[in-house]
């Protein structure tokens, strides 16, 4: 993993089992394909997937990119639910 994609974060006190939900859709909102597929090796589908649905938010292209890839509608996610239950009437 870049270090460009944590570079807020000093990754050797990051544990990969206990934070794989930080991991996880920090990786697929900032990281590149490589990453992205590497989290996928590591974790598994499943895991991977669980923590993208639960996430309390992914921006909008990676929500599509996600709800692509695992073929699911955007509605399983989490963070598209709550945008729905609470719309921005300013736009912003």
């Amino acid at each position: 993993m870049t270090t460009s994609t944590f570079w807020d974060v000093d990754f050797d006190e990051v544990n990969l089992l206990e934070n794989k939900n930080f991991i996880i859709t920090r990786i697929f909102m900032r990281g590149d394909l490589p990453e992205i597929q590497m989290v996928l090796n590591f974790y598994g589908k499943e895991q991977v997937l669980e923590a993208l649905k639960s996430a309390q938010y992914l921006d909008d292209l990676t929500l599509s990119y996600c709800a692509t890839i695992f073929q699911i509608p955007k509605s399983h996610f989490k963070c598209y639910t709550e945008k729905q239950l609470n719309p921005n009437f300013l736009g912003y």
